[in-house]
């Protein structure tokens, strides 16, 4: 029996939607080119035939499927056309009735001859028809066969290809957009801008290697600078590599959300204020300090960015001892999901006002996680107003009261704000200018972070005054790293490890 492979031609089947009872469901075939249709192609690549002329053998109407120009529908039966003519007396079983998309080559999402049935969306329904396509000769897809054929087939780069899946698990609407914009090719247009600016410097210094110096001229004069020609183009594509990495936190937030964590002391209102947020009653309310005993966590999202909010035992000041084992665990947890927060939200008893506690905690924070965003809320504003700043601290400060509900919008223009910073905006060079998308992938990241730290190597290196054939490798590697980003660079192993992560039917 021959093995599957995301490298051959065989015509393929996947359900591309999930298996239950539905109004409709939706089977999707791929594989070579149409025997006698109105593409007018051949057979498909390894001589068998196509996906179109296997699903005719089990179409109602095959000279109608057979004959249909790409991007059109046709109506019919998906029949079972072996039955036994003394069992049926020679007439066809009906499986179901379907409408079939047809695509034909190369105007198609994989390249290949494609059709999709829509058929009813019931579980027997749909096993009926893929049992039927696999007795017609197709196989099972692989995970993410689809989308690999496309990329092979030059109907995608690997950074559209991997934002089909990004669509598939978008949160919110603004992640939506994101995933769009690097299905649209913005990413891939800004690698391949940055790309052509390095080629141009290593072609530069390919040249210069070839000329003695007196033969040479740079009209930039960067003999003087390291002898390194086209610099400016270099620190061109530098900035805008640099630019490209920071947005990664941005874009990982958009994607899979980010962590606020309530922290403070017992009683300060941290279940009182998780449950206004998330408009339910999910955690415990009461007078008593320490009611809260281990964390607990629900998604909101907040113009547009998924956040997990999380709930946790009240903090005690060092050196306290817990009154039981239940209280001791739920603020050691407490404390190690503090440390994997990317937002803390530190709530001030506004009864009490600020206590010796409460400064220990925002003291130890700022020297221990400076880079994480904390914001300060004084709680309970309805019963006692501040009367001068929460804390003696640079942090954001906002009065509220989780039973009014004062303070909640600039809490959340607050959270949005920190969440939303991806690092300082790059003033040194006029020339860089912010892209609209960011990477999708820590794939992408980490190779936008090999190529900036190539090219700032290649730059230190013309700094010192190194010669061109040392410092002409990193331009080359860091060029290579852009190339792997979109797939002109790419090993079967790496392309494998990718699409088999994907969705069946993707």
């Amino acid at each position: 029996m021959k093995t599957a492979c995301y490298g051959d031609r065989d015509p393929i089947y996947a359900l591309a939607t999930p298996l239950g009872e539905s109004a409709l469901a939706l089977v999707r075939t791929s594989g070579g080119a149409s025997g006698g249709g109105a593409s007018g192609g051949g057979a498909s690549g390894d001589g068998g035939p196509g996906a179109i002329d296997l699903l005719a053998a089990f179409f109602s109407r095959p000279e109608k499927l057979l004959a249909a120009p790409g991007n059109s529908l046709v109506q019919g039966w998906i029949v079972d056309n072996e039955t036994a003519a003394e069992a049926s007396g020679g007439v066809k079983k009906k499986i179901d009735q379907v409408m079939v998309s047809v695509y034909r080559s190369p105007r198609s999402f994989t390249g290949e001859d494609a059709a999709d049935i829509s058929c009813h969306g019931g579980i027997a329904v749909v096993k009926a028809v893929m049992a039927l396509l696999k007795k017609a000769g197709f196989r099972e897809a692989l995970p993410g066969e689809f989308s690999f054929r496309a990329f092979m087939n030059g109907k995608l780069d690997l950074t559209r290809a991997e934002s089909v899946m990004e669509l598939v698990a978008a949160k919110t609407g603004r992640g939506r957009e994101q995933a769009l914009g690097r299905l649209a090719g913005v990413l891939e247009k800004e690698l391949s801008a940055i790309k052509a600016l390095l080629v141009e410097v290593l072609a530069g210094t390919e040249i210069y290697l070839d000329y003695s110096e007196d033969e040479f001229f740079d009209p930039e004069g960067n003999e003087e600078k390291g002898r390194l020609p086209g610099r400016n183009l270099a620190e061109q594509a530098s900035g805008r590599l640099k630019a490209l990495a920071e947005l990664w936190r941005r874009e990982r937030i958009y994607a899979e959300g980010a962590l606020a964590v309530l922290a403070g002391r017992p009683n300060a209102g941290k279940s009182s204020i998780f449950n206004y947020l998330i408009r339910e009653d999910r955690s415990i309310v009461t007078d008593a300090p320490g009611t809260t005993r281990d964390w607990i966590e629900a998604s909101i999202s907040i113009e547009d960015i998924p956040l997990r909010l999380a709930d946790t035992a009240g903090l005690r000041k060092p050196g306290h001892k817990p009154g039981d084992e239940a209280e001791r665990i739920g603020i050691e947890r407490s404390l190690e999901l503090l440390d994997r927060a990317d937002l803390v939200l530190y709530i001030i008893d506004g009864l009490e006002g600020i206590t010796e506690e409460d400064r220990e905690f925002l003291r130890r924070r700022k020297e221990a996680a400076s880079a994480k965003p904390l914001i300060v809320l004084w709680n309970k504003t309805d019963l006692a107003p501040p009367s001068a700043p929460p804390a003696a601290s640079s942090e954001a400060h906002i009065a509220m009261s989780a039973k009014s509900g004062e303070g909640i919008p600039e809490l959340m223009r607050s959270i949005v704000g920190l969440l939303e910073a991806h690092g300082p905006e790059l003033k040194e060079n006029a020339q860089v200018t912010e892209p609209s998308v960011g990477p999708g992938t820590l794939r992408q990241k980490e190779l936008i972070d090999s190529a900036l730290a190539a090219v700032g190597e290649a730059l230190a290196l013309a700094d010192r005054e190194e010669p061109l054939d040392i410092i002409a490798p990193f331009f080359r590697s860091a060029v290579n790293a852009l190339g792997e980003i979109t797939g002109e660079v790419s090993s079967a192993d790496i392309l494998e490890a990718m699409f088999s992560r994907f969705c069946v039917g993707k």
